[in-house]
């Protein structure tokens, strides 16, 4: 039945079975789609609010139009509130819901940064983790708990915070950095010694410390010095926070209750597959501008990403914005390559064509189980689990296999589809199993069926086909943000004096980049062809200047 015709399921069954537990929650609509995220401290109590007869009547516009939109939820349990505050940033990053605010911009997490190789190695907060020398701790969820806790390493271990290079005057003479001795009495070799015990406070050996503030705590409480007492349980307090070992959220270890293996299944069982779908790659094109349309090809092995095997297109031959033409290119250098490749891997093979292709697939199809415990005596061309053994036109000797996946999935409905056939058909490629994904309403179309395939919103089989269509869609606009942002940067020798078009594509073919042209001294510009000395130095003066 269709999404539109299903009736909204009632919920509150499902409440009684959340936990008494941190957490986070999301809402999902009836296509399935994520359209909130939020945390909570005891998940059971945050989302049966949600669902209180009396909430939806006080609740305001956005939260009356969400709870409407929601068709289903699903919660995540964490070990702390913590982590619930790290994991909900994650998640809304990753899945970018409509109705939530918070953490849709670039905004992230504070981390500590030390740089070891600095004379005086000082303790700075950063957003970012770099790939470079210094040590980063983090992240940390609560930015008030973090200041503080570096307010207490200054006067615990003496060690520098923020600003740069060696000790001012002012830090020299300040009483902070006087623990155990004056900072101007000790040498830089001496004060990395602080650095280094700093280090392993933050790295969570803190209990000892931790437990002699306890102590002084019990200490002014019991001569009535409460002031005191309360301030040191504060200080114990955001130690706790900062110090506690956190889980680090990534894309690989959000936690989840997908089971990719029998999502693979049941999608195997949906289509009508012989085998299971092991190895899927999916296509999709990005054409927000016609300055660059671009595709991707995702890879997904046992229901999981395959990343090593992503690949992404610039699209050549199509004017404009043509999302079947673009389709047909891709599919075409796609699998194209695949078969050269095969053919270049062993020069005694015989010749490679099309038609010959077509005869060896014929023979596949006919004995599968055969072909594919055929041993392999040369190279393989990609790891792929369905192969086409070749066969000498001289022998029966197999020399090398053709890696293909098991189902191909192309982001669109029925010209998407057709247009990928064709080319696969031209290749020689007509049995390998391919399937269209249609955004609207999640149909599937299948060569050959006038009507597209309708799963349950909540079919495994269907979700599993979701993460892959949103996986490639970010893997494709993720590769178009960083084209258009290059040609951004491109564009800045535009409105350098002298630089006409041909020779901007000059510099940029021997440099590669604005950034590296930057780098450059004036002679390396000036030994480009086609670039004299003058021009070079008034390359170099601007860009030193913009």
């Amino acid at each position: 039945m269709a999404a539109s015709k299903r009736e909204k399921p009632d919920l509150q069954k499902k409440v009684h079975e959340v936990p008494h537990r941190p957490g986070v929650y999301l809402m999902r609509d009836r296509f399935n789609r994520v359209i909130y995220v939020g945390k909570a401290r005891d998940l059971r109590k945050r989302v049966s609010s949600y669902f209180l007869p009396s909430k939806l009547a006080q609740a305001d516009l956005k939260t009356r139009a969400m709870l409407e939109a929601t068709w289903d939820f699903e919660t995540h349990t964490v070990r702390s509130e913590a982590e619930s505050v790290l994991l909900e940033g994650k998640l809304i990053k990753e899945y970018r819901p409509r109705y939530n605010v918070s953490f849709r911009d670039d905004k992230r997490f504070l981390v500590v940064r030390v740089d070891l190789s600095e004379e005086w190695p000082r303790f700075r907060l950063a957003r970012f983790k770099k790939d470079d020398s210094s040590r980063y701790f983090g992240p940390y969820a609560h930015a008030g708990a973090l200041r503080q806790t570096l307010n207490f390493m200054r006067k615990k271990f003496g060690v520098l915070t923020f600003g740069r290079g060696a000790p001012t005057e002012r830090e020299l003479k300040s009483s902070t950095y006087q623990v155990p001795v004056r900072l101007s009495e000790i040498s830089a070799a001496e004060y990395r010694d602080r650095v280094a015990q700093a280090c392993e406070f933050l790295e969570g050996k803190s209990r000892e410390m931790i437990a002699a503030l306890e102590e002084q705590m019990q200490k002014a409480a019991e001569k009535m010095d409460f002031e005191k007492a309360a301030e040191l349980r504060d200080m114990i307090e955001d130690l706790r926070d900062t110090t506690k070992p956190i889980r680090r959220f990534t894309r690989g270890s959000l936690p989840s209750t997908i089971d990719p293996i029998a999502d693979v299944r049941e999608l195997a069982d949906a289509l009508g597959l012989a085998r299971l779908p092991r190895i899927m790659e999916c296509f999709d094109i990005s054409n927000i501008s016609a300055t660059h349309v671009v595709a991707s090809m995702v890879c997904f092995r046992d229901g999981v990403p395959d990343k090593n095997n992503y690949r992404r297109y610039r699209v050549r031959t199509v004017d404009g914005q043509d999302d079947f033409a673009s389709m047909a290119e891709v599919v075409r250098r796609r699998y194209s390559r695949i078969l050269l490749e095969a053919r270049a891997a062993n020069a005694e093979v015989a010749e490679f064509s099309q038609e010959n292709a077509a005869e060896t697939l014929a023979r596949i199809s006919r004995d599968p189980e055969r072909s594919r415990g055929t041993p392999l005596q040369h190279a393989e061309v990609t790891p792929r689990d369905s192969s086409i053994p070749l066969r000498s036109a001289r022998n029966d000797e197999t020399f090398v296999a053709v890696r293909l996946p098991d189902l191909i999935i192309v982001d669109g409905g029925k010209g998407q589809l057709s247009v990928a056939c064709r080319e696969l058909q031209r290749l020689g490629l007509h049995d390998l199993p391919i399937i269209g994904l249609a955004k609207e309403r999640e149909e599937i179309y299948r060569p050959g069926l006038a009507l597209p395939l309708l799963l349950p919103m909540d079919s495994p089989a269907l979700r599993l086909l979701q993460r892959i269509r949103d996986e490639a869609h970010r893997f494709a606009n993720a590769y178009h943000q960083l084209l258009m942002k290059k040609r951004v940067e491109e564009s800045i020798l535009d409105d350098c004096p002298g630089v006409s078009q041909n020779r901007k594509n000059l510099l940029l073919n021997r440099f590669g980049s604005v950034s590296r042209l930057r780098k450059a001294g004036v002679e390396e510009i000036a030994s480009t062809e086609g670039i004299g000395r003058k021009l070079a130095e008034e390359v170099h003066r601007f860009l030193q200047s913009h």
